[in-house]
């Protein structure tokens, strides 16, 4: 039969064969065609000729054609088909679509469609159908029945779609149906439809299906939904690394169901690729994805996420995106803290807006993750760490010093960016072996070529990656020699940060070691004096790590050498032989530096004690050249003074006089150092005999000894420093003097502290102890009294003190805690002087001092954090009890004395402390206010917390400040009163906000402020600034603005003078006196910083306004989320109008407040016009606007505008008289007159911006009645137009008339001020009612 049919289809005309096919029954025609294909016969033959005799023009023939098409279709879904055959018969029906009628199209489309709902497809062959069938729909012409009506053809396709979508697709066929839709022609609205569809069915499929399907939906989002699909991709591995992070950390059975993390993170890391890929190919893709991650960035949106962060970090490598992803990238970093600065600073915000995730830590997942062969992000991580450190690290301070506080520490989001930088860069050279040798050149690139920036937080970094492993950066220690080539022309702080980095490598790589000596020795007589202090940093630090054999084990090393000891201990224990020679070898080299500048000797004394403490095989060497040295100027006739040969410490090169030897810095290096080799080696020694140890030792003593007997004898006109002396810094004889002053200063300061620690509590030894002491204060007091106008320059030199911190601490407490029966008599030798106890606390102040400017105190162990916060718990625990036990009252009562009492110093020394602890050693607060609890036992310490301890300190303080408020006005001492506060300010930091006692503080505050009337301006700004910072972390301080402004108003009286204001006398802190501009500015200040809040709760609500993509149903429901804040901002905006209102009718005087009350009140505007904004973008969704936004509109109509237009007419008024009066002036003083003049044109500047700001606010506010249906406008009376351009035929006019008008303005003034005080008064009634 299949013969027949073939022989009839070769004929010219179908007629017979169509004959001949009519006579055959349906299913033999089907039950032949399967056979023949089944077999692999001449199918496609066959089934052209039925093609052939069967005409679509024919009823018969286009339904025997639908036939046909069905027995194909389940022939191919069937599985039997070899793949030629199939592929041929899939040709054929694909050719003859075209063909059929309309309405059978819609039929086949349909069948389908069923299967695919049914889930009867098995191998989805004949899938490739569909697109073809779909195509040929949309190109039909006439309308086709459909369902109960007509369509055309395109619509019918939409129709069959929308009905294919919204089925069920069984998983298997997700990829091919995805696959099939990027043939078929869409419509915009239809790739809608798809796109939803397939990002639905992400979660029914197998993780490992998902990244081709990704594949096919970024092929098919070229039609459009673009955005939709990266949104949906985004959202998808957002969930799932959420739920992943979630069950990993939850119970342990979860496991079970968990997708392994290291397949997931493949899987992602694939994704990526596909969209880098897909991004590469079509750049509208990659724009989409920065505007949606853009739009995410207002709104805390899920779209930020590791994943997304991941994907934009891999499009950096596509070149024309790379600049815009890395700024985004950034941006999102320092608004996030910028963000949670914020919301840490604001207790209004914290209630409202909940804790999110913050950018950094995703950052650092994403480069934790990386490790699962994430090559194509890991690029990116090391440029953006890299952009983070190079924009956030610290920048350069005028005089090229920066501060430098320890990490983390500083809330500045800049510096939080700047670690996170150095952090990303850390991990990710931890993880990645191939990109280490890359990250290294770069840090050491930049310590090199940045010598004139501070490179601290690279050094940090440097640092930090020798320290995680020595051993790996063998290998790229060449880098590392040729950075040493660089030492001698980088400044010091530099050379020593880079040393101190490198040293653990030092120890595990004799060739850098070498070549570090080499260049060493090279810069040992460069002509620079900065690479010759570079040479001695350099050696010092050689020192002291390399240690000799026998030497004395360092448990109190200052640098401790961390993980690399595992690997350097091995290696040290064959060489300290060849350590001891090296270090010799290093002594010789630096016993000729001591022929050199005072500079470089000095750097050598203040190394040498720390030599000897991690070195103390060296103390001969070390002790002998200082002997040597000291010998040069050292008196040895018993009988001659001076006893120092000051002459020889001074070099005259023609006129240039300078400081030749550091005489007082050796002394002080061979009293630290005799003092330490005493106590540590000595003992150790005794058993052995070693004679010649004993040499320098008794040489030593004996000549300090012999120095303080002749220091005491001689008298000032000894050292030709009487007062009759020239201290003149422009003369040579007045410089040296000077010079030689500070020497024997110098020199008193070491002799009293050695003669203190080896007096061991002797009268004789104390009594020699203030005798030095007078001697130095005799020179200090000359040339405190010389110094005039050469002040500055000594304040310069004098900042420093060379006792050590440890017996600054020992003295104190010796001299006010020491109460031990035996050192009762010697101790009142010392006491009796309060010039000397005075200065013992002055001593403590500059050490703290130091240590807040620069993290560490000079002298022995200075750089040790641990012992430097030893001392600094000693020494606050003797000035707090001095403090409390002998009030300033007490001490000043008893005698007059000029200079600070005592406790105004202890007190001044207790503040510093308490902000430094803070600075430095946040992590030790709580080991910090136990060192100062006296009564703490040890078994009790577990339960006490911060809150506790520092609340105990704080009732201390507030008992002294209630003491001093509460005796005569005319004792007030203002100075005691402001450091209390600060004090008291300083402990507020470390009470939990949500505790009892930070409520106590905060109620004790607001009554002092009530209570207490004194009319000292510093005073009442701490004590208000300590009051806000406490009432933010409360609750929102915009009900105290209101009272504050309603008492400055009564104080300072209304812009209309013939009114009187009612005085409400809220806060007795506010007077005359303070109110303005103490008060007013800072209540300004605090309005400004709730402005701001409610500005960004308006930029989030905007965001989340135009993220949500909501049916038109849902909307209604969709902001309700949003109305707490609404409410809130609504809230903060109508009791901040009240404040404005009451300022906006003060008399405040000219300058600072009046130009801040228009900045901020042009702010108030622009944010209600915000606010104005938000409610015109969510009436556009169907919601309404609150009733609240409404009662707001009112008050700001009836209560602000009006009165601002008052106040600019008030400032305007006053700016004339004041010119005015700068005319008739202006021929006696003109400068006087040409600055007032110029303060009144500065205050008027910010008037043309408040009028435009109001103008904008109603201008959006008719905008706003139209879109909503309600008059808002009602209670807003429009304001006039003003119109800024001067017209100059005018003014001549108006300047002649000046005089008459002024004369008729002062009689209507009158008129005007009677009718206006019962509407004053009214006014203030309807204000409280407001309130």
């Amino acid at each position: 039969m299949d013969q027949k049919i073939l022989s009839l289809a070769a004929e010219k005309t179908a007629d017979r064969l169509q004959k001949f096919l009519q006579t055959m029954k349906e299913d033999d025609l089907t039950n032949l065609l399967q056979n023949q294909a089944v077999k692999g016969k001449a199918a496609g033959a066959l089934l052209r000729a039925i093609f052939k005799g069967s005409p679509c023009s024919e009823e018969a023939g286009a339904l025997r054609r639908l036939k046909i098409y069905s027995c194909c279709i389940q022939l191919l879904e069937s599985g039997d088909l070899q793949k030629e055959v199939a592929s041929e018969i899939i040709g054929l029906l694909m050719l003859e679509v075209h063909n059929f009628p309309g309405a059978l199209l819609v039929e086949l489309a349909n069948e389908f469609i069923d299967a695919i709902k049914e889930g009867s497809l098995t191998n989805g062959k004949s899938l490739e159908l569909l697109p073809i069938i779909f195509t040929a729909l949309a190109t039909t012409k006439k309308n086709l029945d459909y369902g109960k009506g007509e369509l055309s053809g395109e619509e019918c396709k939409k129709q069959l779609i929308n009905t294919l979508c919204s089925g069920r697709w069984d998983h298997q066929y997700v990829i091919q149906l995805t696959s099939m839709f990027k043939d078929v022609p869409l419509t915009a609205e239809e790739v809608e439809f798809v796109v939803e569809k397939v990002l639905k069915m992400f979660s029914k499929l197998n993780l490992q299906e998902i990244p081709p399907l990704v594949y096919q939906l970024l092929v098919l989002s070229s039609k459009g939904s673009r955005k939709r699909a990266l949104e949906g991709i985004i959202a998808f591995f957002s969930r799932l690394d959420k739920q992943h992070s979630e069950e990993q950390s939850g119970d342990e059975l979860l496991d079970l169901v968990t997708v392994p993390s290291g397949e997931l993170r493949h899987v992602e890391g694939t994704i990526i690729l596909h969209i880098v890929f897909a991004i590469k190919l079509d750049c509208e893709l990659g724009r989409e994805l920065l505007k949606l991650l853009k739009a995410g960035q207002q709104d805390f949106s899920s779209n930020m996420c590791p994943f997304s962060i991941a994907l934009l970090l891999s499009v950096t490598r596509i070149q024309r995106f790379e600049e815009q992803v890395f700024d985004l990238l950034k941006s999102s970093v320092i608004k996030s803290f910028k963000d949670l600065q914020l919301l840490q600073g604001s207790k209004f915000l914290q209630n409202l807006v909940p804790n999110r995730c913050c950018v950094s830590t995703m950052i650092l997942k994403v480069v934790k993750n990386s490790v699962h062969s994430w090559d194509h992000v890991t690029q990116g991580l090391v440029e953006f760490g890299f952009i983070l450190m190079d924009s956030y690290g610290p920048k350069k301070i005028l005089d090229g010093k920066t501060i430098e506080t320890s990490s983390g520490l500083s809330r500045m989001p800049n510096q939080y960016a700047c670690k996170l930088g150095a952090n990303i860069l850390l991990e990710t050279f931890k993880i990645h072996e191939m990109i280490r040798q890359e990250i290294l050149e770069q840090v050491l690139n930049r310590v090199v070529t940045r010598a004139s920036f501070p490179i601290s937080h690279f050094l940090d970094l440097l640092s930090n990656i020798i320290m995680y492993s020595p051993l790996i950066l063998q290998s790229c220690s060449s880098k590392v020699t040729e950075t040493f080539d660089y030492l001698s022309f980088l400044p010091l702080q530099t050379v020593q940060g880079l040393l101190k980095a490198v040293q653990p490598l030092l120890k595990v790589s004799m060739s850098i070691r070498d070549s570090l000596i080499l260049v060493l020795r090279k810069a040992m007589f460069a002509s620079q004096l900065d690479a010759r202090k570079s040479a001695v940093a350099g050696f010092l630090l050689l020192l002291k790590n390399f240690k000799v054999l026998g030497s004395l084990s360092s448990s109190q090393c200052s640098q401790s050498i961390g993980v690399s000891q595992v690997y350097v201990d091995v290696h040290s224990r064959y060489s300290s032989v060849a350590n001891e020679t090296f270090c010799l070898e290093i002594m010789d080299s630096l016993r000729r530096c001591l022929g050199q500048q005072a500079d470089v000797r000095l750097m050598l004394y203040e190394g040498f004690y720390d030599v000897l403490r991690r070195n103390s095989q060296l103390a001969n060497s070390v002790m002998q050249t200082l002997l040597s040295q000291l010998k040069q100027f050292y008196e040895p006739e018993p009988d001659v003074l001076p006893p120092l040969k000051l002459e020889a410490c001074i070099l005259t090169q023609g006129d240039q006089i300078s400081l030749q030897e550091p005489l007082d810095y050796l002394l002080c290096c061979i009293q630290h150092c005799l003092a330490w080799h005493k106590s540590r080696v000595m003992p150790l020694q005794q058993e052995e005999e070693e004679e010649e140890e004993e040499g320098f030792h008794q040489d030593l003593d004996d000549m300090l000894e012999s120095i303080t007997h002749r220091m005491i004898k001689s008298e000032l006109e000894d050292f030709e420093l009487d007062k009759s002396a020239d201290f003149s810094q422009s003369t040579g004889i007045g410089i040296k003097n000077n010079i030689c002053a500070f020497l024997v200063m110098g020199v008193c300061e070491v002799l009293i502290e050695y003669n203190f620690s080896i007096g061991n509590f002797s009268k004789n030894k104390f009594e020699e102890v203030l005798s030095l002491f007078i001697c130095y204060k005799k020179l200090s007091d000359i040339l405190n009294e010389k110094a005039g106008k050469g002040k500055t320059k000594m304040a310069n030199k004098t900042n420093d003190s060379f006792l050590s911190m440890k017996f600054v601490s020992d003295l104190l407490t010796a001299l006010f805690r020491d109460s031990t029966q035996s050192h009762e008599e010697s101790l009142s030798v010392l006491r009796s002087s309060s010039d000397f106890m005075r200065y013992a606390v002055s001593v403590a102040l500059l050490k703290v001092q130091q240590l807040k400017e620069t993290g560490h105190v000079s002298g022995p162990d200075g750089q040790n954090p641990e012992k430097v916060f030893q001392n600094l718990c000693n020494i606050t625990r003797v000035l707090l009890w001095r403090y409390t036990s002998i009030p300033t009252s007490v001490e000043e009562s008893g005698k007059k004395e000029k200079g600070k009492s005592i406790s105004l110093l202890c007190l001044e020394g207790l503040q510093k402390i308490f902000s430094a602890v803070q600075q430095f050693y946040q992590p030790k607060i709580h080991q910090f206010l136990r060192a100062l609890d006296a009564t703490d036992k040890e078994e009790e310490e577990v339960e006490v917390s911060i809150t506790h301890r520092a609340a105990f300190q704080i009732r201390q303080f507030q008992r002294s400040l209630l003491n001093l408020l509460s005796g005569q006005e005319e004792d007030f001492n203002s100075k005691e009163a402001l450091l209390l506060v600060t004090v008291l300010s300083n402990l507020s930091k470390l009470l939990e906000p949500s505790s009892a006692q930070f409520v106590q503080m905060l109620s004790w505050t607001t009554k002092i402020c009530k209570e207490n009337s004194w009319e000292d301006a510093s005073f009442c700004k701490g004590l208000m600034n300590l009051l806000f910072s406490l009432h933010v972390l409360h609750k929102s301080p915009v009900t105290l603005l209101r009272d504050l402004s309603q008492d400055i108003h009564g104080h300072l009286g209304d812009i209309d003078e013939d009114i009187e204001v009612e005085k409400t006398n809220h806060f007795a802190m506010v007077n005359l006196r303070t109110a303005a501009p103490t008060v007013c500015l800072l209540v300004l200040s605090q309005a400004e910083k709730v402005l701001e809040e409610v500005d960004w709760l308006i930029t989030k609500l905007k965001g989340q306004v135009g993220q949500e993509i909501i049916p038109e149903e849902a909307s209604s429901q969709a902001t309700l989320p949003n109305h707490p804040i609404e409410k809130a901002i609504i809230i903060q905006l109508g009791t901040l109008l009240t404040f404005f209102h009451e300022l906006v009718q003060t008399a405040l005087p000219s300058g600072s407040c009046v130009d801040t009350l228009l900045k901020d009140l042009c702010k108030m505007y622009t944010i209600l016009t915000a606010l104005v904004k938000y409610y015109l973008q969510v009436c556009q969704r169907s919601t309404g606007i609150l009733k609240n936004m409404e009662k707001l509109v009112k008050l700001s109509g009836s209560h602000l505008t009006p009165v601002c237009y008052s106040f600019i007419s008030y400032v305007q008024n006053k700016r004339s008289t004041s010119l005015k009066y700068t005319g008739e002036k202006k021929k006696e003083k003109s400068a006087a007159g040409a600055t007032a003049m110029a303060r009144a044109l500065r205050e008027t500047k910010p008037i043309p911006n408040l009028i435009f700001a109001i103008e904008q606010y109603e201008k959006f506010l008719i905008h706003l009645s139209k879109k909503s249906k309600v008059n808002l406008m009602q209670h807003i009376k429009l304001s006039t137009s003003r119109d800024f351009k001067i017209k100059g035929n005018i003014l001549d006019m108006v300047l002649r008339e000046e005089e008459e008008e002024e004369n008729e303005e002062g009689t209507a003034s009158e008129h005007e001020g009677q009718n206006k005080e019962p509407a004053k008064k009214k006014r203030k009634k309807e204000m409280k009612c407001l309130s």
